[in-house]
């Protein structure tokens, strides 16, 4: 029998399964673009095999992240509190954590169907590869945007069995909206990066350049919420959910800047977790009303 050392408190932290909102979400929309098409029934055992492989995905992911991270979080007076670093989780009992979650994450996309199976090594191979990319390229936060974009193309293919543009399109909106703000939560270990040849944007360019170009990746996120409700034929409720979400997409830049970091964990988790579920709520609102 597998034992694990630590309170269940102790893994929620370890994972941060707060951030699940950021994802979870779009995955929510993924699965409803499928369900609301005409050609597939709604069914709630594959809803539930759809969440549980964002959690287990998302549990692999964050828990390998801090098994690598764990002697730069030693170091780093923000992170060493960590669970690991803190002695509160051991390291074997997190390398047991994350290969218990990436089991579970196959064996649940097994019971989906055929292409999930086969695609769930490529979404392995991203999400467990962002750990390592910071120590390659300045480029790291894409990287963690290519992961978390799977969401919603992920779900899609849970209930088709097949690849679409529409859910492609939400996938790339979230690829550099998740990106952007990576680079404005990486603004926090700027030094800390330098001196550990560590490697990210704000690093790399500084905290101006930084911001400018979160600022410019977020352009690109707000096309592709047009883009996506053109693409969907996006109703009224779609163009609400899309407005409130750029609004706050905006307010982070606003409340954040390169001489000033003491609201990134607002912009970061708050408004991010807000846009993401406020977005999803209308957008999945919209697709019910117009195709019930």
């Amino acid at each position: 029998m597998i034992r694990l050392s630590g309170s269940i408190r102790n893994y929620f932290s370890l994972v941060k399964f707060s951030h699940t909102v950021f994802a979870m979400p779009f995955a929510l929309i993924g699965f409803s673009l499928a369900v609301t098409s005409g050609d597939y029934d709604f069914s709630i055992r594959l809803l539930l095999l759809v969440l549980l492989c964002m959690i287990f995905a998302r549990n692999a992911a964050m828990g390998f992240n801090r098994l690598a991270d764990r002697n730069f979080d030693t170091l780093n007076p923000r992170t060493k509190s960590r669970e690991i670093p803190s002695g509160k989780i051991g390291v074997k009992d997190a390398t047991t954590f994350v290969i218990v979650n990436v089991i579970l994450f196959i064996i649940t996309t097994a019971l989906i169907n055929r292409l999930t199976l086969l695609l769930s090594p490529v979404a392995l191979l991203v999400i467990l590869g962002y750990s390592l990319t910071k120590r390659i390229t300045s480029l790291c936060h894409f990287i963690l945007g290519l992961g978390l974009s799977l969401a919603p193309i992920g779900a899609y293919i849970a209930v088709t069995g097949a690849f679409s543009i529409t859910p492609l399109v939400y996938s790339f909106l979230v690829l550099t909206w998740s990106s952007g703000f990576d680079i404005i939560y990486s603004l926090q270990d700027d030094d800390f990066d330098k001196s550990n040849q560590l490697h990210s944007l704000p690093s790399a360019k500084g905290r101006k350049k930084a911001l400018l170009i979160s600022v410019f990746v977020h352009l690109i996120t707000f096309t592709m919420v047009i883009t996506a409700g053109f693409a969907g034929n996006g109703g009224f409720f779609y163009w609400i959910g899309a407005a409130l979400f750029s609004i706050l997409l905006v307010y982070q830049h606003l409340i954040v800047r390169h001489d000033d970091l003491s609201k990134v964990t607002i912009a970061f988790q708050t408004t991010n977790g807000v846009a993401s579920i406020v977005f999803a709520v209308f957008t999945i609102l919209d697709l019910i009303f117009r195709y019930q």
